[in-house]
């Protein structure tokens, strides 16, 4: 009879329970917000989707590096948020073109321009001029700033030799072309003295709005030509302060009706004061510190509104300007309190709430911006919205610096886009903020591109490694070569560095530790590349593959590549490269296949002439085309697609190296030969002369040649004469050995 139920359980093992792996929690991406300064976890208000607003620029001269450095820093992290995190991001950036800054430019150009056509008379010119020079004088006397002060010295010094030369060209006389030639040196060198004594003078009789909107034309269009050489992405919408008046006015309106601004001879001001008594709301969010700052203030207001008239019209100091009742010599828009002009500050809030609405995600722009500029921004509009969080994240980027010194438009210490381009490429400057956090402060100088520059080339000799490798013929089953225990090791750290970089990226979009990890990668790549090379075993391809792939979608996140390449640098420019290369590459491999056989024979043969000319075609002519040819003992050469300019730059140092090397060896040679002939001299000497010449030293000396008294007549003690007769030994020996030469014949 069978057993029990209950007996047949005792004999059964218990049902595995199955439980999840313990895993770490994966990390979330943080960011640095200036509200709270505070790296914060990112969460944006409606799922996937960002809204962003960034502070463009205003219009009224060639873009510079701290442009750039701003517009590159926010394409990064705009780049890394929709490509690696996979956000849906809306990003809008507006431009300023109207402007305190742009009115007077405007106004000065339109001025200086009449006054070069008139030509006036060089007499008249020095008139002016030193007219000019009076307010200018007063203008150096009131500058405190050691810079600016040392810029404005700099600028009187050079109108003042300009007019000594044009001054003594009419004393002289000089014949009157050499007049006239100077009278043009001293218009341009006193361009900006000049431009501001005529505003002063006559720029109120400035009436036509078209000269005002000419000027930010003209520049919003260099601006864009700039972003664009950048490889800057363009944003979602564009906003210009000229076409959202309207909006602006409506939008000033309804602050005056929730009781926060007020109406002051035609101007709308708000109330700082009564905004910050409120419950809901408190000023100066961002730079509390900064809060009654009159300096900042001021600048924030422009350089046209700060006046005692206007001043006056304020009931606090720390108010600022919603709408300024525009000025003869200003461009004007109606409104409800008579003809007048947007301030700096409101621009942004209105465009930027119209797209946008109630509360960003986002709002972007320079480190100097966040007192008074983006402090007055939130103060407005949640004053128009009666809330108190129109921005959830503030990103400000990091000061630029000029090979350590303070960047400044006002001060003429700055580097356009353009001139920049002309020395360095777009990924170049790319890799170099990449290689920075974008909040700190990026000194842009030698040593900064210097390093950029290394990595790309780092980098990029991987690319083509990698390309040469997968380029070898190998079929199906070839590409899936057994792993041994490097590949698995390789393997390893590639996880380990995706893990790295993701962790990095989560950290504040850290790029500047994820190009070093990727940087780390590359280098275990490069050495396991180099042990099977010297094992004469092939790499993996898949393996390398995987990594070279990996390392050229990062890239591309970060705007260093462009679209169009499929793996690595692209060779040619943008919409070319793949074709190119794809193209290229068979015929290239035919080439070097025909020479290596070439070569063989002419090895064998001894053929020297054959053999100069396959060198000469690596060397001189197939750089000139952009191809690479890396001749490697006992293995096939390998053929790499380089842009031409590294190419050739590669080659002229490598001629400067071996230049050095050859003069290096002739003065190594030259020398020794010196040496070998000064030793050949002295082994002419008999000893029994060796001491004769020396009658400053020595006075008698014995039949042999030595020396037995001094200068002075007085014996030499045993111990001198003991080193003298060592001396003498050594050199009977020398000369015995010429004497040898001598009759051997060896010696001619």
């Amino acid at each position: 009879m069978a057993g029990s139920t209950g007996d047949q359980g005792k004999g059964r093992r218990a049902q595995p329970q199955w439980s999840p792996p313990a895993g770490s929690e994966p990390c979330k991406l943080r960011l640095y917000n200036s509200l709270t300064r505070n790296k914060d976890v990112f969460v944006p208000q409606n799922g996937r989707k960002v809204t962003w607003y960034s502070c463009g620029p205003t219009v009224y001269d060639a873009a510079h590096m701290g442009h750039a450095r701003s517009y590159i820093s926010f394409d990064i992290l705009r780049r890394v948020l929709r490509d690696y995190f996979g956000y849906d991001v809306f990003y809008c950036m507006n431009i300023t073109d109207i402007d305190d800054k742009i009115i007077r430019r405007a106004r000065q150009n339109h001025l200086f321009e009449q006054y070069r056509e008139k030509q006036p008379p060089a007499p008249q010119l020095l008139a002016d001029v030193h007219a000019a020079l009076q307010p200018f004088s007063a203008k150096l006397r009131d500058t405190t700033d050691p810079d600016k002060r040392q810029m404005l010295e700099r600028l009187q010094q050079a109108v003042a030799l300009a007019t000594e030369a044009l001054e003594h060209a009419l004393q002289t006389p000089l014949p009157a072309e050499e007049t006239q030639g100077r009278a043009q040196v001293l218009l341009e060198r006193a361009k900006d003295l000049l431009s501001d004594w005529l505003d002063s003078r006559l720029g109120s009789s400035v009436a036509d709005n078209s000269i005002f909107s000419q000027l930010p034309k003209f520049w919003e269009g260099e601006f864009h030509k700039d972003m664009a050489a950048l490889n800057v992405l363009p944003p979602d919408v564009l906003t210009r302060v000229s076409e959202y008046v309207p909006e602006i006015v409506d939008f000033v309106q309804k602050i005056v009706d929730n009781g926060y601004g007020y109406v002051s001879n035609g101007s709308v001001y708000f109330d700082t004061a009564k905004f910050a008594a409120s419950e809901r709301h408190s000023y100066g969010k961002l730079v509390p510190e900064a809060v009654g700052d009159q300096k900042a203030l001021q600048e924030g207001e422009g350089d046209l509104s700060v006046s005692a008239e206007r001043l006056s019209e304020k009931r606090s100091p720390s108010d600022f300007a919603l709408w300024k009742a525009s000025k003869p010599g200003e461009p004007a828009w109606p409104c409800p309190w008579g003809k007048g002009r947007p301030g700096w500050h409101i621009e942004c809030s209105a465009m930027a709430s119209t797209l946008l609405g109630s509360s960003m995600d986002i709002h972007g722009g320079g480190f100097d911006l966040r007192f008074p500029h983006h402090d007055n921004e939130l103060a407005q509009s949640e004053a128009y919205f009666e809330n108190d969080c129109w921005v959830r994240y503030f990103l400000h980027t990091g000061h630029l610096t000029i090979a350590g010194c303070k960047m400044s438009k006002s001060l003429k210490n700055f580097i356009t886009i353009q001139d920049a381009l002309k020395k360095h490429s777009a990924r170049q400057l790319r890799l170099a903020f990449l290689m920075h956090s974008w909040k700190d402060t990026l000194d842009y100088s030698d040593n900064t591109m210097d390093s950029a520059l290394q990595y790309e080339k780092f980098m990029n000799e991987f690319f083509l490694n990698v390309k040469d490798v997968l380029r070898a013929p190998a079929d199906l089953a070839g590409q899936f070569e057994k792993w041994e225990a490097e590949e698995a090791e390789l393997n390893h750290c590639f996880f380990d560095k995706k893990a790295a970089v993701h962790e990095a990226l989560c950290d504040n979009v850290d790029t500047r530790t994820a190009l070093e990890e990727m940087r780390a990668l590359v280098g275990q790549c490069n050495l396991y590349m180099a042990a099977r090379k010297a094992a004469r075993r092939r790499p993996s391809r898949a393996l390398l593959g995987s990594v070279a792939l990996y390392l050229t979608r990062m890239l591309k996140i970060f705007g260093a590549i462009e679209e169009e390449s499929s793996l690595g640098f692209p060779v040619g420019g943008a919409g070319t490269s793949l074709n190119l290369e794809a193209t290229v590459m068979p015929y290239l491999q035919v080439l070097s296949e025909f020479r290596e056989g070439v070569r063989s024979i002419a090895r064998e043969k001894k053929v020297l002439e054959v053999l100069q000319l396959s060198d000469a075609l690596r060397d001189d002519v197939l750089p000139e085309l952009g191809v690479r040819l890396e001749d490697h003992e006992g293995l096939p050469t390998v053929v790499k697609l380089v842009d031409r300019d590294t190419l050739l730059k590669e080659r002229e140092e490598k001629r400067k190296a071996e230049e050095e090397k050859r003069k290096k060896k002739e003065e190594t040679a030259r020398k020794k030969q010196e040496q070998e002939a000064a030793k050949l001299a002295r082994m002419r000497i008999p000893p029994s002369e060796m001491f004769l010449p020396e009658s400053d030293k020595y006075s008698k000396f014995d039949e042999n040649g030595l020396p037995t008294h001094d200068a002075e007549g007085k014996e030499l003690s045993k111990g001198q004469t003991k080193k003298l007769k060592k001396l003498f030994d050594a050199q009977e020996k020398l000369h015995k050995e010429y004497l040898q030469m001598v009759q051997s014949g060896s010696l001619k």
